[in-house]
């Protein structure tokens, strides 16, 4: 009854981070729910002036198309209606458009319609359930503008960069469009290593739990964060490809001065990659030393029960012999025989942990 308690426990944490890892499929038509209403928050901007504004409608982020200035439209929350609206003022592709609305994307970069496209995951670390989340973005680059697609309008990591493009001087405000979408792409490849570093504190932890006293409620902390590694790496792998893809590119739309902060980003994620292969080794390493743990126990609880059961022989020999029911038993009726056999139970065990300890058995 109690390894199905401990069975029941574990339970969950497979079955809920196993569909998050794996429950992946582009084909199946996106099932979120769209909210009551989308936040469309604008920032224009040059070297000189800044202006910031949120619009109630769709149709009045259209004016920036033509815009001297460079303009970041940002979209929090996703409805398909204000999508298509967008897409088909600012002549986004039909298949950037459904890549947008879609959920479950992989990763990746397009070039239609003179427009660069890139898709990604911003990804969160919930403290209180312990797990990595995700939240995919879309980012459209064009000639003076770029527009981006959040799903949850309630967080996200571009706020240090909303305070860098308010800053009179600042490197952002000398800079053209592409240079705020490789800002962006920049802060979510950021975040990463964020997250890395508190699974890796949880990891830390973990092993100190293994090493001092572990019991089945670790193994379950073992298993999810195994998949929360998995999930974190299936994240952060095809970015890569992603950022090489914008390099060989050649797009016009990237200006050869910004290339070099585009190869930035390119090492950057590669050392992610590479931090995430080693956490995924260390959490296969902190599992076989749980099992090594285990088993280190279960053995010297077997030795314990082996020496005991050794310690018993003589004493069970002994009773034995002088208990069987023969006429002719030596010793049977000297007035010294009960003593005599006790003290050979006795002195015997006792030879017997001497040479055992002799010999460094226990």
């Amino acid at each position: 009854m109690k390894s199905k308690r401990y069975l029941s426990l574990l339970k969950p944490f497979e079955i809920l981070a196993t569909k998050k890892v794996l429950q992946v499929n582009p084909t199946i038509a996106p099932s979120r729910k769209e909210p009551e209403k989308t936040l469309i928050s604008v920032f224009e901007y040059n070297n000189d002036d800044v202006s910031f504004e949120q619009l109630d409608k769709v149709e009045d982020c259209y004016k920036y198309l033509d815009s001297p200035n460079i303009s970041w439209i940002n979209f929090d929350g996703l409805k398909k209606v204000d999508i298509d609206k967008v897409c088909n003022h600012f002549n986004i592709h039909p298949l950037i458009a459904e890549d947008i609305f879609s959920s479950g994307q992989r990763p990746k970069m397009d070039e239609l319609n003179q427009l660069l496209f890139s898709l990604l995951n911003m990804l969160y670390f919930n403290e209180s359930a312990l797990s990595v989340e995700s939240e995919q973005i879309s980012i459209v680059l064009g000639y003076n503008f770029v527009i981006s697609f959040q799903e949850d309008a309630s967080r996200d990591v571009f706020n240090s960069l909303r305070e860098k493009i308010k800053t009179a001087g600042s490197k952002i405000r000398q800079s053209g469009a592409d240079y705020l979408f490789y800002s962006l792409i920049d802060l979510i490849v950021d975040s990463y290593f964020v997250i890395m570093e508190k699974l890796g504190d949880k990891i830390e932890g973990l092993e100190e739990d293994i090493t001092q006293k572990p019991d089945t409620h670790t193994l379950a902390k073992i298993n999810m964060l195994r998949k929360e590694m998995i999930f974190l790496k299936r994240n952060i792998s095809p970015v890569r490809e992603m950022v090489n893809g914008i390099l060989r590119s050649e797009n016009e739309l990237i200006e050869e001065k910004t290339e070099k902060y585009f190869k930035d980003i390119y090492d950057h994620i590669i050392q992610a990659n590479e931090l995430a292969e080693n956490y995924r080794d260390m959490m296969i390493n902190l599992q076989d030393l749980y099992l090594s743990n285990v088993n280190l126990k279960m053995n010297e609880v077997m030795k314990v029960m082996a020496v005991v059961t050794c310690l018993l022989a003589p004493a069970t020999v002994i009773g034995g012999i002088f208990g069987m029911n023969f006429n002719r038993i030596p010793w049977l009726h000297n007035p010294n025989g009960f003593f005599i056999a006790v003290g050979l139970m006795l002195l015997i065990p006792i030879w017997m942990i001497w040479i055992f300890r002799k010999r460094g058995w226990f």
